[in-house]
C-alpha cells in the first residue's frame, strides 16, 4: 500500500492510501481513520466500520464531510471508506453518465462485458479490502460493521446480507432500498448484470430480506431517511425494505426526518447515532 497522506485528527490519524487491487486489476484508493486506541505500542486490534459512499463520490467524501472522526476516536472505532468504482479502466463510455460507470460501481461484481473485467466492487470490498483492514491495518476481523449512503446504503444492506460472516452490524442513510424497481438500479443492473431479473434480486436489499429464513441481524438494523430528499419517491423506496424486514422478523429502526435532504448535512446530523449503533453491536 502507498500512503498518499496522513493527517492528525482527534488524537488519531486520518490516512489516504492507494494500492494495486488484484480483484479490480487497477489501482484503488481508500481512506482510513485510526483512532488513538489503535496507535499505542502493542495495542489490541480495534473494531472497524466500513462506509460505502454514494454516486459520484470518492474515498475522500466521507472523511471530509461526515464529521465522524470525533466520536470514532472516543469509541475506539476504525473507519474505512473505499472509492465508489474503478477508475482509469478505459472502458468506452465509462464516464459518459454520472449514475453509471465511473463513480457508480454499485458494490457488485459485474457479469456483463466490458464491465466484468474491472467492475468487481463486491469482491474488492468483501475479500481484498477486508483482508487489508484486518491484517496490514489493525481492525479486528471479528468486529466489523458496514454503513453506507444512497448507492452505498444499497451496498451496505446488500453486502451485509450476502456476507454475514464478514459484517456483524449494518446501517444506512437514504439507501436505494429496492434497486430492481427504480431508475438508478434498473440502469445499473441492466448494464452490469444483464436482463435477468432473478440475478438482480440477489443484489436487491428488499428482495434479499424477503428471502431470509430468519432475521440475519437480530440486534437490529438502523436506517435514516430525510423526508425532504428529492430522490425519495422515485429512487429510494425505504417502505419496501421496511415491509421485507417485517415479513422476515428482522428488527429495523427506520427513522424518517422532516426537513432533511439527501446530502451530507443530513449525514453529519445523525452520524453519531450510527457510530454508537455499530459500536454497541460490535462490542456485544
Amino acid at each position: 500500500m502507498e500512503l498518499i497522506s496522513e493527517h492528525g485528527c482527534h488524537g488519531g490519524v486520518q490516512r489516504f492510501y492507494r494500492h494495486d487491487a488484484e480483484t479490480i486489476g487497477l489501482p484503488m484508493r481508500f481512506s482510513v481513520f485510526l483512532p488513538p486506541q489503535a496507535l499505542a505500542a502493542g495495542a489490541p486490534r480495534v473494531p472497524a466500520l466500513f462506509y460505502l459512499a454514494g454516486l459520484t463520490c470518492t474515498e475522500e467524501t466521507f472523511a471530509i464531510k461526515a464529521g465522524a472522526q470525533r466520536l470514532a476516536a472516543e469509541l475506539g472505532l476504525m473507519l474505512v471508506a473505499p472509492d465508489t468504482s474503478p477508475r482509469g479502466a478505459g472502458v468506452p463510455g465509462e464516464a459518459d453518465s454520472w449514475d453509471f460507470g465511473v463513480g457508480a460501481g454499485f458494490y457488485l461484481d459485474a457479469s456483463e462485458a466490458p464491465w466484468s473485467r474491472h467492475w468487481r466492487m463486491e469482491s474488492y470490498i468483501v475479500d481484498e479490502l477486508f483482508a487489508l483492514a484486518t491484517t496490514v491495518l489493525p481492525a479486528d476481523r471479528e468486529r466489523v460493521g458496514l454503513c453506507g449512503h444512497s448507492m452505498g446504503g444499497h451496498g451496505a444492506l446488500v453486502l451485509a446480507q450476502r456476507h454475514p460472516q464478514r459484517f456483524r452490524s449494518v446501517s444506512a442513510f437514504a439507501p436505494i432500498a429496492a434497486p430492481s424497481r427504480c431508475p438508478w438500479g434498473e440502469k445499473a443492473f441492466t448494464g452490469y448484470l444483464g436482463a435477468d431479473r432473478a440475478r438482480w434480486a440477489r443484489h436487491d436489499a428488499s428482495a434479499l430480506m424477503q428471502a431470509q429464513p430468519a432475521a440475519p441481524f437480530p440486534l437490529g438494523i438502523l436506517v435514516d431517511q430525510g423526508l425532504a430528499d428529492r430522490f425519495l419517491a422515485e429512487q429510494l423506496h425505504p417502505e419496501a425494505f421496511e415491509a421485507a424486514c417485517a415479513a422476515a422478523g428482522q428488527p429495523l429502526t427506520l427513522r424518517r426526518h422532516a426537513g432533511y435532504d439527501h446530502g451530507y448535512y443530513f449525514i453529519e446530523t445523525f452520524i453519531d447515532d450510527h457510530l454508537r449503533h455499530h459500536a454497541a453491536q460490535l462490542a456485544a
